[in-house]
C-alpha cells in the first residue's frame, strides 16, 4: 500500500509540475488508416477533444482477405460506422491512450461457390489501445490493437448451402496516421 501512495503522490507531483502544450482548448483533426487501404477499401476519420481526450467518428469499408475469413468464406466485406472516446495519459494527444465505444457493420459474403451474396448487420462495443508517437508538432502515427465484441445483429446468414455467424469477438491491430489543429 506504501508503494501505491508513492506511486500516486509521485504521478501527481509530476503532473502539477509539467507545463502542458495544450491549455484547456478543443482541438480538431483527421485521421486515416491503413489497413482499410490495402484490402483496396477506404477510411476517414474525423476526431475533437480537449486536454486529455477526444472523441472520433469514421467510416471505413473493408474488403477482408480470405484467410482472415471462417473456411468455406469469401468475398467478406464490411462497411463500419464508429463513434469513440479516447483518453490519453499525457495531453496533446501523444503517448499511450486507451478507448472504446460503438460499432455499425454492414457486411456481405460469399460462400466458396459465390453463387450468391449474404447481406447482414451488427452491432459491436469496441475496446482499443495505442500509441500515438509524435511525427511533428500535429502530425502523429500510431499503431494499434482492439477487440470488438458482437452485441446484436443478425446471425446464421445463409449463403448458397452454409451458414454464416459474425463471431463473438473480432481482433484488429492496423496502423493510423493523423493530423490535428
Amino acid at each position: 500500500m506504501k508503494y501505491i501512495l508513492i506511486f500516486i503522490s509521485s504521478f501527481y507531483i509530476s503532473n502539477a509540475n509539467s507545463q502542458p502544450d495544450s491549455t484547456n482548448k478543443w482541438e480538431f483533426g483527421v485521421e486515416a488508416d491503413a489497413l482499410p487501404y490495402i484490402t483496396g477499401g477506404y477510411f476517414g476519420g474525423v476526431c475533437a477533444g480537449k486536454n486529455n481526450w477526444r472523441i472520433r467518428a469514421l467510416t471505413a469499408f473493408v474488403k477482408k482477405p480470405d484467410f482472415t475469413t471462417r473456411s468455406g468464406f469469401a468475398n467478406h466485406r464490411i462497411h463500419a460506422y464508429v463513434i469513440v472516446a479516447d483518453y490519453f495519459f499525457k495531453q496533446d494527444w501523444r503517448g499511450f491512450w486507451i478507448g472504446g465505444g460503438l460499432v455499425y457493420w454492414k457486411r456481405t459474403i460469399q460462400s466458396d461457390l459465390k453463387l450468391q451474396t449474404g447481406t447482414f448487420k451488427n452491432y459491436l462495443l469496441n475496446g482499443s489501445s495505442g500509441y500515438n508517437f509524435p511525427l511533428s508538432k500535429h502530425l502523429y502515427l500510431s499503431p494499434w490493437a482492439g477487440m470488438s465484441l458482437k452485441i446484436a445483429g443478425d446471425k446464421n446468414i445463409e449463403v448458397d448451402t452454409k451458414k454464416y455467424t459474425l463471431p463473438l469477438l473480432n481482433p484488429e491491430a492496423p496502423l493510423k496516421i493523423g493530423f490535428y489543429f
